[in-house]
């Protein structure tokens, strides 16, 4: 690839929702931008036939696992395996160790990103000090130092009074706060979904009703705060219902659904296979489909991956001992091309929004989008081929997935950051991974 000339990738079934564009045609890149193709003199020539050009994909939830987890996940691993699952930036959380709850844990992110990232990386800070929802963290100082959302993820505020605080001083700073919603005393020590599973299962349960009261709380700390809210990895129908009433109402409050909660069920347990163990956990059908339902009227602006690494000894015990969480970045994109897209749930063109200027727009970043002048943060897919998954060849530092063997339809062909090739699967393209 001749960066100095420039390429132009062509034939290619571009997909732009911020400019209702789903046509085939050409996209050209010179010096890290989006140009005209007439603008660019003997450029390199890429077919990019067959195959859909879109937007660069942006993941609102990651864990990267460094510092204080690196056995696990690094950020260089993390972004290489964000880059082979077409995402050119990712928002990490906090609930490192140390937290990411100040300013100085910041600067040793921002030191080692630009080490070592792949992607571009939107920092994320946590709520409280120390995710103890007990002390406001320095939003100001944090906000002055570049961070772009606050969350204590992993955990949740449990006191409604510290939660309206850090929602006024989120507002004024205009950052929106990702939570993680469970009432503690309802989750108590429970593994799964409760409900039918549960009980043929013998495994302690929990409610969805541990979700759906901190949603209410925060749409009602939302309404009074004017805070921008966003309701990490819906899980729940009554959940969905919440934030869809809410937003019909001008609440700001927005909300992200992951692909193993749109494509697995609680019923995946039977086997007691820690693999499927997450939290929120897996529910039921009618759950499922009311997520499904949330993403085709636009209740649901994101989908996000969780991806949550653990080692083969961390998942290779009982499961009630077993941590919650999965891997995702490398499978998102076949999964919910295969449950979502071939299922005719969402228009191509509707998911394509889900990963980009949906996002995109929860973060209020200029980005998701293929406008001329604009980066060239670039996903290359085919929508129609299949795969089987294969844990041997992740990027990813860790393997713990539930997808291992399966078969989906569609793949992530090329990732490009600032007009560069990160991941190519393409012929005669090399990626810089």
């Amino acid at each position: 690839m001749n960066k100095k000339k420039g390429y132009i990738l062509k034939n290619g079934r571009i997909i732009d929702p911020t400019q209702n564009i789903d046509a085939k045609g050409d996209i050209a890149v010179f010096d890290g931008k989006i140009v005209k193709p007439e603008t660019l003199k003997s450029p390199e020539i890429i077919d990019a036939s067959g195959l859909v050009v879109a937007p660069g994909f942006i993941d609102l939830h990651v864990h990267l696992r460094q510092p204080g987890g690196t056995d696990k996940e690094t950020i260089a691993t993390g972004t290489r395996a964000a880059a082979a699952g077409g995402f050119t930036a990712i928002v990490p959380m906090p609930n490192t160790s140390p937290v990411a709850d100040n300013v100085g844990a910041i600067e040793y992110l921002k030191r080692h990103i630009a080490q070592s990232s792949v992607v571009k990386i939107h920092l994320c800070a946590a709520l409280t000090i120390g995710l103890k929802g007990e002390n406001m963290s320095g939003i100001g100082s944090l906000k002055q130092n570049g961070v772009v959302a606050l969350s204590d993820d992993g955990r949740c505020v449990q006191n409604h009074e510290i939660m309206r605080h850090i929602m006024e001083y989120a507002q004024s700073f205009d950052l929106p706060i990702f939570d993680h919603c469970e009432d503690d005393n309802l989750v108590g020590k429970g593994v799964m979904h409760e409900g039918y599973w549960s009980t043929v299962l013998g495994l302690r349960g929990i409610p969805a009703a541990s979700e759906e009261l901190m949603v209410e709380r925060d749409i009602i700390m939302a309404e009074i705060t004017g805070a921008r809210i966003h309701i990490q990895h819906i899980s729940a129908m009554g959940s969905v219902r919440k934030v869809r009433e809410a937003q019909s109402r001008g609440v700001a409050v927005t909300a992200e659904v992951t692909p193993h909660h749109i494509s697995l069920l609680d019923e995946n347990l039977k086997h007691f296979d820690p693999n499927f163990k997450m939290n929120p956990p897996l529910m039921s059908e009618k759950h499922r489909t009311a997520l499904i339902e949330g993403l085709k009227d636009g209740t649901i602006a994101a989908i996000a991956t969780d991806h949550a690494p653990h080692t083969p000894t961390d998942k290779l015990v009982e499961i009630d001992y077993a941590p919650f969480g999965i891997i995702g970045l490398e499978t998102a994109l076949p999964v919910c091309l295969t449950e979502l897209y071939h299922k005719k749930h969402l228009t191509l063109p509707q998911l394509v929004s889900k990963f980009t200027d949906g996002p995109a727009s929860i973060l209020k970043i200029d980005t998701g989008h293929l406008k001329e002048g604009s980066c060239a943060d670039i996903t290359i897919f085919d929508s129609e081929s299949t795969q089987t998954v294969d844990v041997t060849k992740f990027y990813s530092k860790s393997s713990n997935t539930p997808f291992g063997g399966c078969e989906f339809r569609g793949k992530v062909k090329a990732t490009i950051v600032d007009g560069s090739f990160i991941y190519s699967d393409l012929p005669g393209i090399k990626g810089a991974i």
